[in-house]
């Protein structure tokens, strides 16, 4: 029987090609997101392979109710917590709704997901979360999401901790520069260079969500490409 992998985050540039990833190999996939219509749109593209639903995962109610859904469809083995995003700014610059935007979204999320999931996966099971390379190399202008990223890797090597016993791994990956559609928009064309290809990251997600990979948990695995 096919695995079943929850992907939160599933409509952005990398959440995307995390669905396509789990897709191609098989699994079943629940791809979550806060837009309908792309979500319909994954549904669309695997036709009884991908389900969909919608949801604010920046809410703790929300995700709660989330997954109180996902009971019905069955106990993932993987959840892959994608949801996230940019807004720059220096700490002496920032303002309340910076920094509340930026934690709720990109570790809040992460938390919320990752308190859910641990309360139902079962052994051989396995979470990976996103965070960012500005979470380990410092660098002017992204104060609160540099932060927040750097949350999500301790919220792994906690998680990853308390749930040793239980046989389920947690795990991050940290890219630097995505090849997404917003960044070809915001970023100079030197840093584009050396930006990886969402298909690549996905590969490495879906790589350790396998049990090729079933001694390695707590890690948190640099996707940098040539940056």
């Amino acid at each position: 029987m096919a695995d079943l992998a929850v992907i939160l985050g599933a409509t952005g540039g990398l959440g995307t090609a995390i669905v396509d990833a789990f897709a191609a190999r098989g699994d079943r996939v629940i791809a979550v997101a806060r837009s309908r219509s792309g979500v319909s749109q994954l549904q669309s593209r695997y036709p009884g392979v991908v389900s969909g639903d919608t949801a604010d995962l920046t809410s703790r109610l929300a995700v709660d109710d989330l997954w109180e859904r996902i009971d019905r469809l069955g106990v993932p083995r993987w959840v892959v917590s994608a949801t996230g995003g940019f807004r720059g700014g220096k700490v002496a610059d920032s303002t309340p709704d910076d920094f509340t935007f930026m934690m709720d979204l990109n570790l809040g999320s992460a938390w919320w997901s990752c308190r859910a999931a641990a309360r139902r996966m079962q052994a051989g099971g396995g979470i990976v979360n996103i965070s960012s390379r500005s979470a380990l190399a410092a660098e002017p202008g992204a104060a609160a999401y540099a932060v927040a990223k750097a949350g999500v890797i301790k919220l792994t090597e906690v998680l990853a901790a308390e749930l040793k016993a239980s046989g389920i791994r947690v795990n991050a990956v940290v890219p630097a520069i995505i090849d997404t559609p917003a960044n070809r928009q915001s970023l100079p064309e030197k840093l584009l260079q050396k930006a990886v290809a969402p298909a690549e990251i996905a590969a490495v997600i879906a790589y350790l969500c396998s049990d090729a990979t079933s001694a390695v948990s707590g890690a948190a695995i640099p996707v940098y490409g040539r940056y």
